[in-house]
C-alpha cells in the first residue's frame, strides 16, 4: 500500500499537487475560513465538477502557509488497489509510512468517500480519536444521509457548483476590458452553451461531455443500484434535459415512456442524488407545497444541451439563475395560471426574462406580491449584478 500512498502524495517527495490547474479562489477561500473548525468539511457536488483539483489546489496553499508536507494526507477511495482496505486501516498506514504520532496534527483529504462502507462512523473515529481536520468529498448525496446521525454536529457542507461566468472567462483566458464590454453577450452566450464542467470548459470535446453523461447514468446510477432496464433510464434523462425550467409531472413522465409512476419517480430520485437535477417546490402551505409539481433544473447547462441542443435559451438562462441563487432555498409562485419563477427563504422575488418583459397579468402579480425585494433578470448585466451580490 505504502507505494499507492505516496503515488497520491507527490508532495511528500518535494512535488506540487495542483500543478498547472486554474484556481478556484471562492472555493479555497471557503475551505480556508473552515481550517480553525474542528468539523468535518464535506464536498459535495457533480461529477467532475472540480471537487478533487479543488482539493489538491487546498493542498498546495497549507504547504505554501508553512504546513509541513508529510502532514498533509490525500486519497482517493474509489482507487481499485484499496477495495479491501477501511478508512481507518488507510489513514493508519498513512501514520506508520510518514512516522507521525496521533498527537501530531495532520490534515487528511478522503475523496469519493461514500465507496465505502460505514464512512460516516469511520470519519466520526478519525474526528473522535485522532488530532486531525477531516476533507471529505463524494459525487452523490449519500454522503448527506447519515441515517443514524454518527456525523451530526460535527459536519460542514460546501457543494462544489458548475464554474459560474467569471469562473468560466478565467478558465478561458479572457478578461473584458471596459473598452470591450461589447464582447461580453457573445462570451455569455457560449457561457450558456458549453456550461461550467472546467474540462469541457477547457477543450470543448464533446466527446467529454457524453462520456461524463455515460459515467453518472450507468456507474453512478445503473451499476450502484442495479438497474437492468438501462434504457428506460436514459430516455428519462433525456426527458429531464428538455424539460428544465419547467413543471414536471411523474404521471405524465410515466406515460410518455409506458412505465410506472413509481419508477419514474425513483429514477428522478437518483438524478437527484448525483446532483443532474435540483427539484423547486411550489411556494405555500404543506398540502400545496406537496401536492403540486415540482420545477426542474438542471446541475449544468452544458450537459443540458449536450442532450438536446442549445435551443430555448431563456430556459437556459432562468437554469443558470437557478444555479446562482439555490443557496437561498428558493421556490416558485402559481397562482390563477400565472407563475412567478422564485420566492426565495430571505424574501428575494426574481422573474426570469432572458431579453424579454412581463406580461400584462404576470406584471400585476409580480406587483401585488410582497417581497424584501424584487428583482427582474432579463439582461446579462442584470446576471452578473446577481453573480456579484450572491451568498
Amino acid at each position: 500500500m505504502e507505494t499507492i500512498l505516496y503515488r497520491f502524495n507527490p508532495w511528500w517527495e518535494g512535488e506540487k499537487a495542483a500543478e498547472g490547474k486554474i484556481e478556484r479562489e471562492k472555493y479555497t477561500s471557503k475551505l480556508s475560513r473552515l481550517l480553525d473548525t474542528k468539523d468535518v468539511v464535506l464536498l459535495t457536488g457533480l461529477r467532475r465538477v472540480g471537487k478533487t483539483t479543488i482539493m489538491k489546489l487546498f493542498i498546495d496553499h497549507l504547504i505554501e502557509s508553512g504546513v509541513e508536507p508529510r502532514r498533509i494526507f490525500y486519497v482517493s477511495l474509489d482507487f481499485y488497489g484499496l477495495e479491501k482496505f477501511s478508512i481507518l486501516e488507510i489513514v493508519e498506514e498513512f501514520y506508520k509510512t510518514q512516522s507521525i504520532s496521533f498527537s501530531d496534527k495532520t490534515y487528511i483529504f478522503l475523496d469519493e468517500v461514500a465507496y465505502k462502507e460505514n464512512f460516516s462512523l469511520q470519519l466520526k473515529n478519525l474526528y473522535d480519536l485522532y488530532n486531525t481536520k477531516i476533507f471529505a468529498s463524494s459525487s452523490s448525496s449519500s454522503i448527506l444521509k447519515d441515517k443514524k446521525a454518527t456525523l451530526t454536529g460535527r459536519e460542514r457542507i460546501v457543494e462544489i457548483l458548475p464554474l459560474d461566468f467569471f469562473e468560466f472567462l478565467k478558465f478561458k483566458g479572457r478578461k473584458i476590458r471596459k473598452s470591450d464590454a461589447h464582447l461580453l453577450e457573445s462570451y455569455f452566450e457560449n457561457y450558456m452553451n458549453i456550461g461550467g464542467i472546467p474540462e469541457y470548459v477547457l477543450t470543448e470535446d464533446v466527446e467529454y461531455i457524453k462520456q461524463l453523461i455515460d459515467d453518472i447514468l450507468y456507474k453512478d446510477i445503473a451499476a450502484y443500484y442495479n438497474i437492468k432496464d438501462k434504457s428506460a433510464l436514459r430516455e428519462i434523462f433525456c426527458l429531464l434535459m428538455e424539460r428544465a425550467g419547467k413543471q414536471i409531472s411523474i404521471n405524465r413522465l410515466a406515460k410518455i415512456l409506458s412505465i410506472s409512476p413509481d419508477t419514474v419517480r425513483r429514477f428522478v430520485g437518483y438524478f437527484e442524488e448525483t446532483f443532474m437535477v435540483y427539484l423547486v417546490e411550489r411556494c405555500g402551505k404543506i398540502n400545496e407545497r406537496v401536492k403540486s409539481p415540482k420545477k426542474l433544473y438542471v446541475g449544468d447547462v452544458g450537459i443540458r444541451n449536450a442532450v438536446t441542443g442549445f435551443r430555448d435559451k431563456g430556459a437556459v438562462f432562468e437554469n443558470l439563475v437557478y444555479i446562482t441563487i439555490k443557496n437561498r432555498k428558493p421556490c416558485y409562485i402559481y397562482r390563477n395560471g400565472i407563475e412567478i419563477d422564485f420566492l426565495t427563504e430571505d424574501g428575494i422575488l426574481l422573474e426570469i426574462k432572458y431579453k424579454d418583459q412581463l406580461r400584462e397579468r404576470q406584471r400585476k402579480l409580480f406587483e401585488s406580491l410582497k417581497a424584501n425585494k424584487k428583482l427582474l433578470i432579463s439582461s446579462v448585466k442584470d446576471f452578473l449584478n446577481l453573480i456579484e451580490k450572491r451568498g
